[in-house]
């Protein structure tokens, strides 16, 4: 979830600069108009598409093929025994139901604080509703405010000032009109909203602020098709209004907007050879959509993670002697035809080992075909591959048995077995990267991370001659008593 937030957030950064720096200073106003409304609703979406034919343009070397290599279980305790530990009943592998999510606790916090604001926006409006109706028909009312020289419009109700003048009413009038015909209200509510549930991503208030100078430019033109530019000029500058402060409406008279409005009434028309700057939109999707396709950056760890732990916890009940009830059966089905599905055999070459040839950069290649495996420091004096295996298994396991915070970690465990699935990552230069873990509790996972973040740096496996990425997984149990 973490990392499709920032995708969205980057996204709609890119957008935001590219009208800020490319297409702002444009007179198609109603083409910036849509491009801020659609730009966030396509930056939601894109993390959500991934197009393998778009992954395979990028090259090989560019994309991860993860192969992993499940190393032998490790078992944390001098004195414990695998044959027992095995036959102890499986623990299931999620968080306390007890545990409190704070990163829950400050969104729904930061939810509330904004709805409330919001609410408070809603009566401030509700309040003018209840002034006299001067004028009304089946797609527009007018109220007047007395003694106030307010000019604003919410959907189809334009609000106008006791206090204004004639001539300026009739001015302003029209310009309101331009937002009720052109629906502006929408737009503005519809930013509400995404400001309510994303509240913690500044680039909605961005977007909303841009949209509203936007709807000032597109009524100021419509207006001026029917008004002298000068009594327009001269009407703006004439009198400083009150104005309340409701994001959701259009407000005639807001300081901050005078002097750009001003700005763009005097700017020259656009060129329509300039509507070729909406072009860059194109590229900016391919690059969005290539990136999104070759991410593995995931929070979480593969699939195949998934699969290993729920077998090994059926595998487990099987051995306590519990019987599987229906449900569970057909879990155990499902889970057997995703094994199936996901490892088929034999292991595929990756692309670059096609053909008996390799790229000249290191890739993860698959263990079975790996020419060198990853060796430990000190294994490097030992003949076979097989056993140079066994002794990277062994260090590993020393390893962590003598470096895994247990007593610590008791105090986050559950009762009974506790399992922490580990993977990591040893590059082509031997150096120890990409580390995720899954286990019952986040200090778990972390514990697992600085444990497998310590392990020194390795002579690294090659293909061919040439240095190689290799991925593995490291099951990590130890048991804690009722």
């Amino acid at each position: 979830m973490l990392h499709y937030i920032l995708q969205v957030i980057i996204f709609q950064l890119v957008f935001l600069l590219v009208y800020e720096f490319w297409l702002k200073k444009e007179t198609f106003f109603t083409l910036n108009r849509w491009y801020l409304l659609v730009t966030p609703i396509i930056s939601f979406l894109l993390p959500l598409l991934k197009i393998e034919g778009l992954a395979a343009l990028v090259p090989a070397d560019s994309v991860a093929v993860i192969s992993q290599v499940w190393l032998p279980e490790v078992i944390l305790g001098a004195g414990a025994q695998p044959e027992r530990i095995q036959q102890l009943p499986a623990v299931n592998i999620t968080a306390q139901a007890t545990e409190i999510n704070w990163w829950l606790v400050l969104y729904l916090s930061g939810f509330t604080f904004g709805f409330i604001l919001l609410l408070k926006k809603y009566f401030s409006l509700k309040k003018l509703f209840r002034f006299s109706i001067i004028s009304e028909d089946k797609k527009i009312k007018i109220i007047e405010i007395p003694d106030s020289k307010l000019a604003c419009t919410f959907f189809n109700t334009v609000f106008l000032g006791e206090k204004l003048a004639d001539a300026e009413r009739q001015q302003i009038l029209k310009h309101e009109l331009v937002h009720v015909k052109e629906k502006h209200s929408f737009d503005l509510v519809f930013f509400e909203v995404l400001k309510l549930v994303f509240w913690f991503n500044p680039l909605m208030y961005l977007y909303q602020s841009r949209l509203a100078t936007l709807h000032e430019f597109i009524a100021d033109a419509k207006v001026l098709q029917s008004v002298g530019k000068k009594s327009y000029y001269e009407q703006l500058l004439n009198t400083a209004f009150n104005t309340q402060n409701i994001s959701f409406i259009n407000q005639f008279f807001n300081h901050s907007l005078i002097k750009k409005r001003i700005v763009m009434l005097q700017k020259s028309k656009s060129k329509t050879i300039a509507k070729m700057k909406y072009l860059v939109v194109l590229p900016l999707l391919l690059l969005m959509l290539t990136y999104v396709s070759c991410s593995d950056d995931k929070e979480e760890l593969n699939d195949d993670l998934s699969i290993s732990e729920q077998l090994a916890e059926i595998k487990t009940a099987l051995e306590d002697g519990k019987q599987l009830n229906n449900e569970e059966v057909r879990q155990f089905l499902e889970i057997m035809e995703q094994v199936k599905q996901t490892t088929p055999p034999p292991p595929p070459l990756p692309p670059n080992m096609r053909n008996g040839k390799s790229n000249d950069h290191g890739n993860d290649i698959p263990f079975a075909v790996i020419d060198e495996v990853p060796v430990f420091p000190g294994c490097e004096d030992l003949n076979s591959e097989a056993e140079k295996k066994d002794c990277m298994s062994k260090e590993i396991n020393q390893f962590v048995n003598k470096n895994f915070n247990t007593d610590e970690m008791q105090k986050y465990a559950e009762p009974g077995i506790n399992r922490v699935i580990v993977q990591f990552k040893i590059d082509e230069n031997g150096n120890i990267q990409k580390i995720k873990s899954r286990a019952a509790n986040p200090k778990l996972e972390a514990e697992a991370k600085r444990i497998i973040s310590e392990l020194p740096k390795m002579k690294p496996g090659k293909q061919q001659g040439k240095a190689v990425n290799t991925m593995y997984s490291l099951p990590i149990v130890f048991q804690v008593n009722e």
